[in-house]
């Protein structure tokens, strides 16, 4: 709809009248996915709040969540997944178990190795925190068409991978 407009809008208007030598066409993209990450962050902490977990305790759980039975990786492999150093994910592992939300075990493939474990309580919160992350992140995008929305993925996900490398 040409005739929606949004604060984004507004701010390219007022930059493109003090600056028309200037092209304001990345700004209207970035700002809004800036604009747009701030609703998601906020609704991705509600949603962890409310199952009692915090951001970076996601991080984990989901990750081991995702290895599939029996939600076990290396702390090698959560550092591939999570991006944070060595030294943050011993603390966040030691963190999580005191919790009672993983266990950490020696590997049996690899003397010097260990391996982390979701226990059943940290099932129980990532289970509860990705349905209502995705109940929030379909609020989020009520205002567009499954179609819209697949489009969007996937110009998002063209976008990610010229950053990533993933290709």
């Amino acid at each position: 709809m040409a005739s929606e407009q949004d604060e984004v809008d507004r701010i390219v208007g007022a930059w493109s009248a003090e600056r028309p030598d200037l092209d304001f066409s990345p700004m209207e993209v970035l700002s809004r996915v800036d604009r747009l990450s701030h609703h998601l962050d906020r609704a991705r902490r509600d949603a962890f709040r409310r199952t009692d977990i915090e951001p970076w305790e996601w991080d984990v759980l989901s990750a081991l969540r995702r290895a599939g039975a029996p939600y076990r990786l290396s702390p090698k492999q959560l550092l591939q997944q999570t991006l944070v150093s060595s030294g943050t994910m011993t603390n966040r592992i030691d963190r999580l178990r005191e919790r009672g939300l993983v266990d950490r075990s020696a590997d049996p493939d690899d003397r010097r190795g260990a391996l982390v474990t979701l226990t059943a309580e940290g099932r129980t919160r990532v289970d509860a925190a990705i349905t209502r992350l995705i109940d929030a992140e379909s609020d989020l995008l009520g205002g567009m068409t499954s179609s819209d929305q697949k489009r969007l993925g996937s110009l998002l996900r063209h976008l990610l991978v010229s950053f990533d490398g993933n290709g």
